[in-house]
């Protein structure tokens, strides 16, 4: 049996400020293969630390650059057609510098952490928001189920 797979490497930065509120992309379907609100990130590039990537992807999708961000924890899953696996890494930053603005990846904006649930969510954020305020959980595993649907797993 192979010791090694085809896997793709992502991010997720939630940006919190001192108020109480976090950073959202908002994307819509028409454009994009999901819509919702969404932590901003992104794909890691060849020969980048994870640590350069969230940074990067950040500052590209929201204009803002964010300083010691901590990995909170990871979510992952098998994709339907190939079965490769997929890694999203979830970093957390409060400090960064800069003005939020939108870009082609969607609109950005300042959201209450109170108001979350007054907004409509992408796909599994409901379950990844959920990582960063319950401590006694880190990884965030879907596995498929025999109709080949995802269910959650928390570690």
């Amino acid at each position: 049996m192979a010791r090694s797979q085809e896997v793709i490497l992502t991010n997720m930065c939630l940006i919190e400020d001192n108020q109480g509120n976090i950073v959202m992309q908002i994307r819509d379907s028409e454009r994009y293969a999901w819509d919702g609100a969404a932590l901003p990130g992104g794909h890691i590039e060849a020969g980048e630390s994870l640590h350069e990537a969230v940074v990067r992807e950040v500052y590209e999708e929201t204009g803002l650059t964010i300083k010691n961000p901590l990995l909170i924890g990871i979510k992952h899953f098998h994709t339907r057609e190939e079965g490769i696996r997929y890694l999203v890494f979830l970093y957390k930053a409060t400090e960064f510098e800069g003005e939020i603005r939108s870009s082609e990846e969607g609109e950005i904006k300042w959201v209450s952490k109170v108001d979350i649930n007054k907004i409509e969510l992408a796909d599994s954020m409901e379950d990844i928001l959920s990582i960063f305020d319950d401590k006694s959980s880190s990884e965030l595993f879907y596995v498929r189920d025999d109709e080949g649907i995802l269910q959650r797993i928390f570690f």
